[in-house]
């Protein structure tokens, strides 16, 4: 429970600092004689609701790669990490996209991860733990649900996703709390006491409800990885490297920026299934073994 409370709470931080800033701007363009009507609400709404969703993007790759301490092979120093590259070119050619690049992290947990800021400019990374603990045939597959992923451009739609959440958020939330002040408590202007408390509540119950759509998308798009894993390096590599995973023991360790885009994830059953990235491997090799994806 506490990396669901963690991942809200980036995500809720995220809205609310924004949200002060819209406060903040607000009243201050009304001071220099701009009115500021629900079209410029929604304007300043766009702007810092997909601007902060596509600066995270834009940094994707960076944050990935401080965050895990991961290095990038420039130069292939030994045999494994030369069938690394050139099995990544091999699957990036095949998928259509340009060649990420492709980095080792130092962790005991198997688990390996794609992100940045485009189909052609990408990063693969894996885990020493997971070279260690998976055969080559099982390693390719993994490669290939991260290949995918670029491929699909994940990284791209969950950020567009999250954008236009936020922009919802902070635009509704504006919109009910001048309603909220104007009927319950008789604010003419409606931007009394009223307004600032019930932004401050919609944000974050609105939030909520935002993130629950953006882990729904994140569930099933680990299935359409798996699928395109199964396509470039076998159905049944695909599902040995996820029964492999589904052996390993201890968490998914991978920081929160990019939790969501490893290929082990961290699940639960009730309520908080609802707020995970991953859905559970044994229904993700079911998955594959029915041929879906």
């Amino acid at each position: 429970m506490r990396r669901i409370a963690l991942f809200l709470g980036t995500n809720l931080a995220v809205l609310m600092v924004l949200g002060v800033v819209m406060n903040l701007l607000q009243p201050w363009l009304v001071r220099q004689g701009i009115d500021v009507n629900m079209a410029a609400t929604l304007i300043i709404a766009l702007v810092f609701g997909m601007g902060g969703a596509f600066i995270s993007l834009l940094m994707s790759k960076r944050m990935a790669l401080m965050s895990t301490r991961a290095k990038v092979i420039d130069s292939p120093a030994n045999e494994t990490e030369r069938w690394l590259v050139a099995t990544v070119e091999k699957q990036a050619r095949e998928a259509g996209i340009g060649m990420p690049d492709v980095a080792i992290y130092d962790a005991p947990e198997p688990n390996a991860f794609a992100t940045g800021a485009s189909r052609n400019n990408a990063l693969v990374a894996v885990s020493t733990g997971l070279l260690r603990s998976m055969r080559p045939n099982e390693v390719e597959a993994v490669l290939a649900h991260e290949v995918s992923h670029v491929a699909n451009g994940d990284m791209i739609t969950m950020t567009l996703l999250q954008g236009v959440l936020n922009t919802f958020v902070l635009l509704l939330s504006r919109i009910l709390g001048q309603l909220i002040d104007r009927v319950v408590f008789k604010s003419d202007r409606g931007h009394g006491p009223g307004y600032w408390i019930s932004v401050i509540v919609l944000q974050l119950v609105l939030g909520v409800l935002a993130s629950l759509i953006v882990m729904a998308f994140s569930r099933w798009r680990e299935f359409r990885a798996d699928a395109g894993g199964a396509r470039l390096a076998g159905r049944q590599n695909m599902m040995a490297a996820l029964q492999r995973l589904k052996s390993a023991h201890g968490p998914a360790q991978l920081p929160e920026s990019v939790e969501a885009f490893g290929i082990r994830g961290r699940v639960g059953g009730g309520l908080r299934r609802l707020l995970m990235s991953h859905p559970p491997l044994d229904e993700r090799i079911e998955a594959l073994a029915r041929g879906q994806g």
